[in-house]
């Protein structure tokens, strides 16, 4: 049985920042890769991984935005899952297998006590069934072949969350939490320790990414949306790569400063300091970077190359030209 090639995609230069709504089944990275496939973008990068059971935004970097992508790996997170109550398993979510039953007596109130003492900083064990490495092999590794590796607490928090008692498709005796947590947070572990301080044991049924710094599920557009666009109409979906920057104090040079800004060199200004500052030129106007402000002094930090900056004029002038902006 003979099987046709996939066609090769002639790539070419995309810049900006995709918001996805990564479907259930897929890792990050095979979502990312499928969309890459259909922007036929030279370079790419996702800013956090969620895994195939869990859908939801996952910002994609293309191009120049890459370079920033690290400030949303660090970024805080919201997500909404729903644990089943009364089941513990091997993996701590329904991928596992069950490994204790209990009975399930469960209150809103005694919910609502529990629920104070996991917001704010608390310290979680990881899971074994988790991409954390030790001697350069991942935990869920050590985990498939039935071993069990010391792992420290590790100090995260919880800014915000609620649990609630419900009834959904997983289970009639099931709990809905909407956490909005640090970077690091394991909601599977949230949702097993919750379990646990119920009395009752629990693990996640589903797991959803509602925002991720300031980008949120309602921005975002499906894997089967950008199936059925046109290239354009994929385009169109970017947002800028300064998108990333919306944190950043903005600072704008004219075109002399600008040019010595781009080639590392510190400017001087009446600036107050700042460790989070994104750089433009005036004329045109266009990203050139990052910078930290200190002691009035413009300091480079990740800066665009003038092949990026001509590359992302281009491909907004094109948009334009097509009625679309990006």
């Amino acid at each position: 049985m003979s099987t046709t090639p996939r066609a090769r995609v002639a790539r070419r230069p995309v810049h900006g920042v995709l918001l996805l709504d990564k479907p259930l089944g897929l890792s990050s990275n095979d979502a990312l890769q499928k969309v890459k496939w259909l922007l036929r973008g030279e370079k790419a990068g996702h800013t956090g991984t969620l895994d195939p059971l869990a859908t939801g935004v996952l910002p994609l970097c293309f191009g120049a935005a890459t370079k920033f992508s690290q400030l949303h790996l660090d970024a805080d997170k919201t997500y909404l899952a729903v644990a089943k109550l009364g089941e513990k398993t091997s993996t701590g979510d329904a991928e596992g297998d069950v490994i204790e039953t209990r009975p399930v007596s469960v209150t809103q109130s005694q919910i609502d006590t529990v629920v104070r003492h996991f917001t704010g900083p608390i310290r979680q064990v990881p899971p074994m069934y988790s991409a954390l490495k030790r001697d350069g092999k991942a935990l869920y590794e050590y985990a498939r072949e039935g071993i069990e590796i010391e792992r420290p607490a590790r100090d995260v928090e919880i800014f915000q969350l609620e649990v609630a008692l419900a009834q959904t498709e997983y289970a009639h005796e099931a709990i809905k939490i909407i956490a909005k947590c640090s970077k690091g947070t394991y909601i599977r572990t949230l949702g097993e320790d919750i379990g646990e301080a119920l009395g009752c044991g629990a693990h996640l049924k589903a797991l959803r990414r509602i925002a991720t710094g300031d980008f949120v599920i309602g921005q975002c557009v499906t894997l089967a949306a950008l199936e059925a666009m046109t290239e354009d109409e994929r385009l169109a979906c970017l947002l800028p790569v300064d998108a990333l920057l919306a944190q950043h104090r903005r600072v704008t040079l004219d075109e002399q400063n600008a040019g010595r800004f781009l080639s590392g060199v510190r400017r001087r200004g009446d600036w107050p300091d700042n460790a989070h500052v994104a750089v433009y030129s005036d004329d045109p106007p266009a990203l050139l970077g990052t910078a930290q402000v200190m002691g009035g002094e413009l300091i480079p930090g990740r800066l665009l190359s003038p092949l990026d900056i001509g590359q992302i004029f281009v491909q907004a002038q094109a948009q334009k030209a097509e009625g679309q902006t990006i």
